[in-house]
Parts: structure tokens; C-alpha cells; sequence
């Protein structure tokens, strides 16, 4: 008895305390959440625990407020504090997996989240982050099992059945995924989700027409969503470039210039919509987009062609010297690394025993440098492994032709070395 009297008077000295010295209690502190004090809230919880250190609530509090000046750390502390000193509580647990979530650190949300969800498994706060965590590791089926759960409740849901239909797009059984979509739209016609999914599913299966009505559907629905101008402009340029039409390029061109007026100048868009007017022959016009697009990336040689083309044509041929060279400058390192990896594939080859592959794969380098070294590769190959003598003097030829002009000439002793070499294959070719 005397104990229990002892313990009830440190916690009215406590509380006489924090009154003493006027710290908000709960609801006041709820009052500072509300209107944003977060500063205030953390002093006064800080202020409150150092006379109650094992209130929950408190750390909760806290962490609510650390969350909300994006104090990530600190905020996972204190949540953490309150769910070891309250582990059934669901918001502390919800919380603290939040926290969690946001960091990247998915497995110990999902530890909490499936603790919480055991106990309230329609509560569709928690299940969206099981899922998500789902979804991002591959579990479809898992998480397709809970979005059933929901459905079942609510059968007119479509954003339930988007979630399942999206599942199953990411499983790869894109005709389930097509009917649940559809299905979707019959709930709701203005569901943007469905309808960009949907044109996503139709143009893979190669029916870009179905996926252009849905989208154009889509942007009666919402001229503000660049996505589906976005969409449809990739669908009219690839069609345009697959069948050189000129009326599916001046559609595509249209899209492009809404997103650019909206403030997208990517380098794609821009590139684009140079593309659209290049092809209309409108080479002034295509140079306004293929510019922006060179200075946003001058490393594609293909922009650079173009440009050159445009100036060509408009008979700046100054210009169209510029550019072209520029290409030039761009692919020369290219094919530097084209002929050094062919020798290296060559050598990979010649190691395995494959002699005719390494003769095709030096013959490859040669193509982008004549190499007179390639040329002695190629004739020791037919020389010491194909014995083939006419090839190999062929080929030892060439290495003397070409060294001769190569600014390095090797030792004459090397020189005599080959001559030598030539002249006894010569002697002993068979008739």
C-alpha cells in the first residue's frame, strides 16, 4: 500500500510540475499541429518528456512533427520510441512503416504492415503500402489477392479495378489486363488511369489506331494532361516514320507543339517536332526545334544531319559544311572503338581455334582503319594455321604496301624477314 501511494505521488509531482511551468497538454498540442507550429510542438514534447519519458503519445506527436519539417530521421526515432512503448497501437505501427517506406527500407514496412493489417485487413491506408511494397518486388499475385478483398466489398470500385488490371499488366497477361480495363471504363468513361493504360496495352499489341481513339477520348476528357498528348504524338510519329506519311507526321507535330507551348522543351519534343517539319519540306520552320534540340544535346549525330540537311536545302551550304563535319567528328571516336573491339573479338576467336571467324573479324576492323598490322594478323593466320600460301602472300603484300605509307616503317631486317617468308611460300605453293 505504502508503495502504491509513493508511485501516485511522483505522478502528481509530475503533473504539478509540467502544470507549473504551463505545457500545453494533448489537445493543445493537437491545436499547434493543426496550424502548422511544428517548432513549438517538438519544444514542448521535448519539454514533456523529460518529466514523462515513457508517453507515447508524446514521442508520436513529435515524430508527426519532425515528419512534417522533413526530419525523416528523427521522425522514425520517435515513432519508434512510441511503438516499443505501445507495440498494438495501429497509428504508431502505421506511422513508423511510413516512415519507413519513405526511406527505402521496405522490408521492416512490410514486417509492420502486415501486423497492422492482420487486425484491420479493409483498412485501405495500410493495404496500399503492403501492396505498393508488393508491387515494386514482383509479388502481383500478393497483392492482387488484397485489391480482391476490396472489390468484393465494393464491385463498382474501378479504381480497385485498376489496381488488379495493372497487376496483371505487370505480370504479362496484357488480354485479362485489356477486360478488367475495359471493364473499368464501363463504371466510369472518364477514368484518365484506364484510358492510358488501355492505349498502352493496345499499342503493344500493335493496334495504334484503338490506342490514338482512346487517348484523343482522353484529351476531350482533359486538355491539361500532357501525358496523353504525349501518348498519341509518340503513336503518330512512330506510325509516320513506319509508313513516311506525311499526314500522320503533321497529327504528331500538332501534339508536339502543345506539349512545347505548355513548357516541355525536352530534347526529344523539340528533335520531334524539327522531324515533322523537315519532313513537310519545311526546312526554316525545322531548324527553329532542331537547334534548341543540338544545343540541348550536341552529342547526337543524327540532329546534327539533320540540321545539315535543312541548310543544305535552304542553300546555306556554309552551315550544312558545319553540321556535316560536326557529324563526322562525333562518329570518328565510334568507329575507333568499332575496329578496337573487333580486334579484340578477333583475338577472342583466333584463342578458340575459330580461324575464319578472326580472319572476318579482323577484315571487319580493317573496314573503319587500315591498319597495316591487321593486314600481318590476317596473313599469319592463313600462313602458320589454314596453310593456305596464296592468302598468306596476299596478305603479307598488303602489310608491305600499306607500311610503306604508314609514316612508321618497322626494321629492314623485319622487312627482309617477310620478303623471305614470301618468296619460299611462292616456291612451295603447289601447281
Amino acid at each position: 500500500m505504502k508503495l502504491i501511494s509513493f508511485v501516485l505521488s511522483i505522478v502528481l509531482f509530475a503533473h504539478n510540475l509540467l502544470m507549473a511551468q504551463n505545457l500545453p497538454v494533448s489537445p493543445e498540442i493537437d491545436m499547434m499541429l493543426i496550424r502548422g507550429n511544428y517548432e513549438d510542438v517538438i519544444d514542448t514534447c521535448r519539454q514533456i518528456l523529460t518529466y514523462d519519458s515513457l508517453n507515447p503519445e508524446i514521442y508520436y506527436k513529435m515524430g508527426v512533427a519532425y515528419n512534417n519539417i522533413f526530419e525523416e530521421d528523427l521522425s522514425i526515432s520517435c515513432f519508434s520510441r512510441a511503438v516499443n512503448l505501445s507495440p498494438e497501437n495501429k497509428a504508431y505501427n502505421f506511422m513508423l512503416a511510413k516512415g519507413y517506406y519513405g526511406i527505402g527500407k521496405y522490408k521492416l514496412a512490410e514486417l509492420l504492415l502486415n501486423k497492422i493489417c492482420l487486425s484491420d485487413s479493409l483498412n485501405w491506408p495500410y493495404s496500399y503500402y503492403l501492396t505498393s511494397i508488393y508491387m515494386r518486388n514482383n509479388r502481383y499475385d500478393e497483392a492482387i489477392d488484397i485489391y480482391k478483398k476490396f472489390l468484393m466489398k465494393d464491385t463498382n470500385n474501378y479504381n480497385y479495378l485498376n489496381k488488379i488490371a495493372f497487376a496483371y499488366l505487370k505480370k504479362g497477361n496484357y488480354d485479362y489486363a485489356v477486360d478488367l480495363y475495359n471493364k473499368s471504363l464501363q463504371i466510369n468513361e472518364k477514368n484518365l488511369i484506364a484510358i492510358k493504360n488501355l492505349a498502352f496495352l493496345y499499342s503493344v499489341a500493335r493496334n495504334p489506331d484503338k490506342s490514338i481513339q482512346l487517348l484523343s477520348k482522353g484529351i476531350e476528357i482533359d486538355s491539361s494532361d500532357m501525358d496523353l498528348f504525349e501518348n498519341r504524338a509518340r503513336l503518330y510519329y512512330s506510325m509516320a516514320q513506319h509508313k513516311n506519311s506525311r499526314y500522320n507526321y503533321r497529327n504528331a507535330l500538332n501534339d508536339y507543339l502543345v506539349i512545347l507551348s505548355s513548357g516541355d522543351s525536352s530534347y526529344t519534343n523539340l528533335k520531334r517536332a524539327g522531324m515533322c517539319y523537315l519532313n513537310a519540306n519545311q526546312f526554316k520552320e525545322a531548324l527553329n526545334y532542331l537547334l534548341p534540340a543540338y544545343k540541348s544535346d550536341s552529342s547526337d549525330y543524327r540532329t546534327c544531319s539533320y540540321i545539315g540537311f535543312c541548310y543544305y536545302n535552304l542553300k546555306d551550304f556554309n552551315n550544312s559544311i558545319l553540321f556535316y563535319d560536326r557529324v563526322i567528328e562525333i562518329l570518328i571516336p565510334v568507329n575507333v572503338q568499332l575496329g578496337m573491339t573487333y580486334r579484340y573479338l578477333a583475338a577472342s576467336h583466333k584463342s578458340m581455334e575459330m580461324y575464319k571467324n578472326a580472319i572476318d573479324d579482323y577484315l571487319k576492323a580493317l573496314s573503319f582503319k587500315a591498319d597495316p598490322d591487321i593486314y600481318m594478323e590476317i596473313a599469319n593466320l592463313y600462313d602458320e594455321k589454314l596453310n593456305n600460301g596464296k592468302r598468306a602472300i596476299y596478305y603479307y603484300q598488303k602489310y608491305l604496301d600499306n607500311v610503306k605509307i604508314s609514316g612508321v616503317p618497322p626494321p629492314p631486317e623485319y622487312i627482309e624477314s617477310i620478303n623471305i617468308r614470301i618468296a619460299y611460300l611462292k616456291k612451295n605453293i603447289p601447281e
